[in-house]
């Protein structure tokens, strides 16, 4: 039988770190507000674009495998955050990494795409489709964020991370997953702008207003998640006690602590990096995985439980088995361009482009930007 092992990982960071306090100088906010309610003390803001930060992560996560961009058979870029609608972003990053004989496809479930493109990838995998993947789980939400809306600009930051999937005949990889939508509250998470949007006869573009219920999404995204874990672990007959590490979406501190709490699995086996990166959305799981590698929290034959919920309203839980390699055969050269400024700089010049409800003076999305010249 044919299983997808994860043979390669990367992450792409920016530099660029927006602290608590750099919010405090906009919003009517401060340190203690946000931790408490979140568990979030900074979050990133990239300097470059998704599919720059994306074709780092996935040049990285090549090399850890072993494996050239010339043989990659697919590459998956989950997450929402796009340059354009067409073509792809998934050929922006085929294009930059020479994966000349890849099939590319975006694949945008918000915050679970990383998971769902696990779970596809493995199908294609494990059917014959193709040999080897990239999944890539990647967010650039600064230049698409409110930043006047206290509720979400607090929650939400940047970042990118990749995995290398290959053929194998070990029992390794995502062996079980349990995918669904609770499509009746897609409504308490929406971000209104993203493409274009109808009114009557007209068409307004970019106007990036958020729709965000926190109640809704917090007693729905445990119920999705924790349901989902059940479901999970009872198809592999497994316990808490089987599961080496669960990796899950780091929407919210207290998100996490309801999940595992119902799972009953111990806050000890749970990979947590929501104080230092925020909500990445689609990039947390990813980011999340490779960080637990690095600190060698991942176990050889151990079991991985990554559970996820984003907007749709999406959720998911995939087990893992993990392999015998927990640690990188290559390093990759590619590295970011330098940063010139700071993290406050760049979400200052995105809010000058915006009018006090998040729109775009021009009445388009903001377009990638440029630092302002230092004085």
């Amino acid at each position: 039988m044919r299983y997808a092992e994860i043979t390669g990982w990367g992450k792409c960071m920016p530099p660029a770190t927006l602290t608590n306090d750099d919010l405090s100088t906009f919003l009517d906010t401060n340190d203690e507000w946000i931790t408490s309610r979140t568990g979030m003390k900074e979050r990133r803001i990239s300097h470059v674009s998704a599919v720059e930060m994306s074709t780092i992560a996935a040049s990285r996560a090549l090399a850890c495998a072993g494996l050239d961009a010339a043989d990659v058979e697919l590459i998956i870029y989950g997450g929402v955050s796009n340059e354009e609608l067409c073509p792809n972003s998934a050929s922006g990053v085929q294009l930059a990494l020479g994966a000349t004989e890849a099939a590319s496809i975006d694949l945008n479930t918000a915050c679970t795409s990383f998971c769902y493109g696990l779970a596809t990838a493995t199908s294609m995998i494990r059917t014959g489709i193709v040999r080897n993947a990239v999944v890539i789980g990647v967010e650039l939400i600064s230049r698409y964020m409110d930043w006047s809306n206290r509720n979400v600009a607090v929650l939400f930051g940047d970042g990118a991370a990749a995995v290398v999937l290959q053929a194998s005949d070990q029992e390794t990889g995502m062996l079980e997953a349990v995918l669904g939508c609770d499509a009746e509250a897609r409504d308490s998470l929406r971000v209104r702008g993203f493409g274009c949007g109808y009114s009557g006869l007209g068409i307004t573009y970019g106007d990036t207003l958020w729709d965000f219920d926190g109640q809704v999404i917090f007693k729905r995204a445990v119920h999705g998640m924790s349901e989902a874990c059940k479901r999970v672990m009872e198809a592999r007959k497994l316990s808490a006690d089987d599961i080496g590490l669960v990796v899950p979406h780091q929407a919210n501190l207290r998100i996490i602590e309801s999940v595992a709490k119902y799972a009953g699995v111990p806050m000890e086996k749970v990979m947590l990096t929501v104080q230092k990166y925020g909500n990445m959305s689609a990039a947390t799981v990813p980011v999340a995985l490779v960080e637990a590698l690095e600190e060698g929290r991942v176990r050889p034959g151990s079991w991985l439980l990554m559970p996820a919920f984003g907007g749709g309203l999406t959720y998911c839980a995939l087990l893992v088995k993990w392999g015998k390699r927990v640690t990188p055969l290559g390093t990759s050269p590619m590295e970011l361009p330098p940063l010139t400024g700071t993290a406050l700089e760049l979400v200052n010049a995105v809010r000058a482009s915006q009018d006090p409800h998040g729109r775009s003076k021009a009445g388009l999305m903001a377009p990638a930007f440029a630092l302002p010249p230092k004085a």
